[in-house]
Protein backbone atom coordinates (compact mmCIF):
# COMPACT_ATOMS: atom_id res chain seq x y z
CA UNK A 1 0.00 0.00 0.00
CA UNK A 2 1.25 3.45 -0.74
CA UNK A 3 1.46 6.27 1.52
CA UNK A 4 -1.41 8.23 -0.24
CA UNK A 5 -3.20 5.32 -0.19
CA UNK A 6 -3.14 4.27 3.93
CA UNK A 7 -3.95 7.94 4.53
CA UNK A 8 -7.02 7.72 2.33
CA UNK A 9 -7.86 4.76 3.79
CA UNK A 10 -7.50 5.60 7.17
CA UNK A 11 -9.29 8.96 6.72
CA UNK A 12 -12.19 6.83 5.21
CA UNK A 13 -12.32 4.58 8.50
CA UNK A 14 -12.47 7.41 10.69
CA UNK A 15 -14.99 9.79 8.98
CA UNK A 16 -17.37 6.56 9.02
CA UNK A 17 -16.11 6.20 12.69
CA UNK A 18 -18.97 8.70 13.53
CA UNK A 19 -20.09 9.21 16.66
CA UNK A 20 -23.82 9.26 17.61
CA UNK A 21 -25.03 11.70 20.15
CA UNK A 22 -29.02 12.34 21.45
CA UNK A 23 -29.66 14.02 24.61
CA UNK A 24 -26.08 13.64 26.31
CA UNK A 25 -25.97 10.02 25.42
CA UNK A 26 -22.74 9.49 23.42
CA UNK A 27 -21.74 6.36 21.21
CA UNK A 28 -18.02 6.22 20.95
CA UNK A 29 -15.37 4.06 19.26
CA UNK A 30 -17.90 1.73 17.50
CA UNK A 31 -16.69 -1.35 15.39
CA UNK A 32 -18.27 -4.34 14.11
CA UNK A 33 -16.81 -7.49 12.78
CA UNK A 34 -17.10 -11.06 11.67
CA UNK A 35 -15.62 -14.77 12.30
CA UNK A 36 -15.05 -15.13 9.06
CA UNK A 37 -15.94 -14.27 5.16
CA UNK A 38 -18.73 -16.72 5.02
CA UNK A 39 -20.05 -16.01 8.50
CA UNK A 40 -23.98 -15.31 8.27
CA UNK A 41 -23.65 -13.20 11.91
CA UNK A 42 -21.39 -10.83 13.28
CA UNK A 43 -21.21 -8.44 16.15
CA UNK A 44 -21.07 -4.25 17.02
CA UNK A 45 -19.41 -3.26 20.14
CA UNK A 46 -18.79 0.59 21.31
CA UNK A 47 -18.51 2.46 24.21
CA UNK A 48 -21.99 4.54 25.45
CA UNK A 49 -21.98 7.39 28.03
CA UNK A 50 -24.71 9.11 29.95
CA UNK A 51 -23.78 12.39 30.37
CA UNK A 52 -27.21 13.10 31.75
CA UNK A 53 -28.37 13.43 36.02
CA UNK A 54 -31.23 10.71 35.15
CA UNK A 55 -30.57 6.90 34.37
CA UNK A 56 -31.19 5.49 30.85
CA UNK A 57 -31.19 1.94 29.12
CA UNK A 58 -30.42 0.51 25.69
CA UNK A 59 -33.77 -0.93 24.35
CA UNK A 60 -33.03 -2.31 21.09
CA UNK A 61 -30.72 -2.10 18.02
CA UNK A 62 -31.75 -2.56 14.31
CA UNK A 63 -29.74 -2.34 11.17
CA UNK A 64 -30.16 -3.12 7.63
CA UNK A 65 -27.03 -5.10 7.92
CA UNK A 66 -28.84 -7.88 9.51
CA UNK A 67 -32.19 -10.09 9.12
CA UNK A 68 -32.12 -9.86 13.03
CA UNK A 69 -30.08 -7.40 15.50
CA UNK A 70 -30.30 -8.26 19.31
CA UNK A 71 -28.67 -7.35 22.43
CA UNK A 72 -26.32 -10.21 23.65
CA UNK A 73 -23.99 -10.64 26.43
CA UNK A 74 -21.62 -13.58 27.50
CA UNK A 75 -22.44 -15.39 30.84
CA UNK A 76 -21.39 -18.43 32.46
CA UNK A 77 -23.15 -21.71 32.64
CA UNK A 78 -23.47 -24.56 35.20
CA UNK A 79 -21.12 -26.22 33.23
CA UNK A 80 -18.63 -23.66 33.15
CA UNK A 81 -18.93 -22.93 29.32
CA UNK A 82 -19.35 -19.30 28.22
CA UNK A 83 -22.84 -18.76 26.77
CA UNK A 84 -24.47 -15.92 24.51
CA UNK A 85 -27.66 -14.96 25.90
CA UNK A 86 -30.33 -12.31 24.11
CA UNK A 87 -31.15 -10.14 27.06
CA UNK A 88 -34.51 -8.77 26.79
CA UNK A 89 -34.26 -6.01 29.32
CA UNK A 90 -31.62 -4.29 27.77
CA UNK A 91 -28.52 -2.37 29.33
CA UNK A 92 -28.75 -0.02 32.29
CA UNK A 93 -26.50 3.28 31.48
CA UNK A 94 -26.28 4.57 34.29
CA UNK A 95 -26.03 8.49 34.89
CA UNK A 96 -23.02 10.17 34.11
CA UNK A 97 -21.41 7.08 33.46
CA UNK A 98 -19.98 4.70 30.71
CA UNK A 99 -21.49 1.29 29.64
CA UNK A 100 -18.93 -0.58 27.48
CA UNK A 101 -20.17 -3.11 24.77
CA UNK A 102 -17.23 -5.69 24.58
CA UNK A 103 -15.91 -8.87 22.98
CA UNK A 104 -16.77 -11.39 25.41
CA UNK A 105 -19.51 -9.01 27.28
CA UNK A 106 -22.94 -7.06 26.67
CA UNK A 107 -23.14 -6.22 22.46
CA UNK A 108 -24.84 -5.99 19.65
CA UNK A 109 -25.54 -9.36 17.29
CA UNK A 110 -25.51 -9.09 13.56
CA UNK A 111 -27.82 -12.51 12.93
CA UNK A 112 -28.56 -13.09 9.28
CA UNK A 113 -26.41 -10.69 7.86
CA UNK A 114 -27.83 -9.04 4.30
CA UNK A 115 -24.35 -9.20 2.86
CA UNK A 116 -21.07 -10.05 3.83
CA UNK A 117 -18.94 -7.37 5.80
CA UNK A 118 -15.34 -6.69 4.92
CA UNK A 119 -12.97 -5.18 6.35
CA UNK A 120 -13.20 -1.34 5.66
CA UNK A 121 -16.94 -1.67 5.30
CA UNK A 122 -19.55 0.57 7.62
CA UNK A 123 -23.29 -0.66 8.79
CA UNK A 124 -25.91 1.55 9.97
CA UNK A 125 -26.69 0.39 13.07
CA UNK A 126 -29.93 2.46 15.28
CA UNK A 127 -29.71 1.66 18.64
CA UNK A 128 -32.76 2.95 20.78
CA UNK A 129 -32.95 4.09 24.27
CA UNK A 130 -35.80 4.43 27.00
CA UNK A 131 -35.18 8.50 27.54
CA UNK A 132 -32.83 9.47 24.82
CA UNK A 133 -34.61 8.20 21.95
CA UNK A 134 -32.80 6.53 19.11
CA UNK A 135 -28.90 6.86 18.09
CA UNK A 136 -27.94 6.19 15.07
CA UNK A 137 -24.45 6.04 14.48
CA UNK A 138 -22.44 4.48 11.14
CA UNK A 139 -19.84 1.25 12.56
CA UNK A 140 -17.06 0.51 10.90
CA UNK A 141 -16.09 -3.18 10.26
CA UNK A 142 -12.66 -3.89 11.73
CA UNK A 143 -11.51 -7.45 11.41
CA UNK A 144 -8.20 -6.35 12.56
CA UNK A 145 -8.81 -5.46 15.68
CA UNK A 146 -7.38 -7.28 18.76
CA UNK A 147 -9.62 -7.43 21.78
CA UNK A 148 -7.52 -5.75 24.38
CA UNK A 149 -7.72 -2.84 21.55
CA UNK A 150 -9.23 1.06 22.18
CA UNK A 151 -12.46 0.51 24.63
CA UNK A 152 -11.15 -2.54 26.02
CA UNK A 153 -8.52 0.16 27.70
CA UNK A 154 -11.28 2.48 29.04
CA UNK A 155 -13.13 0.27 30.99
CA UNK A 156 -15.31 1.69 33.67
Amino acid sequence: MTFKTTIAATFAVLSFATAGFAADVTVTDSYARVSSKAAKSGAAFMMIENATDSDDRLIDARSDAAKMVQLHTHKEGENGVMQMLHVEDGFAIPAGDTHLLQRGGDHVMLMGLTKSLEHGDAIDLTLVFEKAGEVTVTVPVDLERKPDHGALKHSH
